[in-house]
């Protein structure tokens, strides 16, 4: 199996999702790319981020890859919903789009299926698949996704896969063992420098880390907590 060029660069290494959101202190684009920025400094090998203005401000500011994404609303498919979501953000210079890769349904009425096949269409833009479970995995695998993420999986765990506050490292090992040859990324819940190690010994290609980096709101509640305030 031939592993895309942007893939490649990113085993064994640490991806920084940044994003914030309306209402947040940080929420604006030139400040989203001043924290990308922080994160490649830092040795982030791509950022992860979204929304059209963000995505382009980043792409301007990094000299790493950009994996983009589009989200609108809460519930069911939000992230990159639709065919016209994710060439959107390959027109504002993702590198990788990321799509939500289950099986549940989408605005335009199209499958998972349907948009990547819409995607590679219209755009040479590689395609990450965001997933909850193993079926989904195996839905970003035979569509050719470029990276498979666990994003999703979180409160989704299969029976007798029970997992912490940490990443879901039954599932990723799940991934890793029926796909070895594919990048399977290791993502949500990575909280500490301890839990991506984990998280590549168990197998990742690479491992995203969001809050722990780039959400200070959420680090600086930890810290709270632990004092008993």
């Amino acid at each position: 199996m031939s592993v895309h060029p942007v893939a490649a660069v990113l085993r064994g290494r640490v991806i920084a999702s940044v994003q914030a959101y309306p209402g947040e202190p940080l929420r604006h684009p030139e400040t989203m790319a001043q924290m990308a920025r922080a994160c490649e400094l830092g040795g982030a090998a791509a950022i992860r981020c979204q929304g059209l203005a963000d995505i382009a401000a980043i792409k301007g500011r990094v000299e790493v890859p950009v994996i983009g994404l589009w989200k609108e609303g809460h519930d069911g498919v939000f992230i990159t919903p639709t065919l016209r979501h994710a060439l959107a953000c390959a027109s504002a210079g993702a590198d990788v789009v990321a799509l939500d890769a289950t099986d549940r349904p989408r605005p335009d009425g199209r499958t998972f299926e349907e948009i990547v096949a819409g995607v590679r269409a219209a755009s040479d833009v590689a395609l990450m698949a965001d997933c909850a479970t193993i079926e989904d995995i195996r839905r970003g695998v035979a569509a050719g996704c470029e990276l498979v993420s666990t994003t999703l999986s979180h409160g989704r765990a299969a029976a007798g896969t029970a997992f912490d506050d940490g990443p879901d490292l039954p599932l990723l090992r799940a991934a890793v063992a029926e796909f070895p040859e594919v990048p399977i990324v290791c993502e949500g819940h990575v909280h500490t420098p301890a839990d991506a190690r984990a998280a590549l010994d168990a197998g990742a290609w690479a491992v995203v880390v969001g809050t722990a980096i780039t959400h200070p709101t959420t680090i600086t509640s930890w810290f709270v907590a632990a004092a008993g305030e």
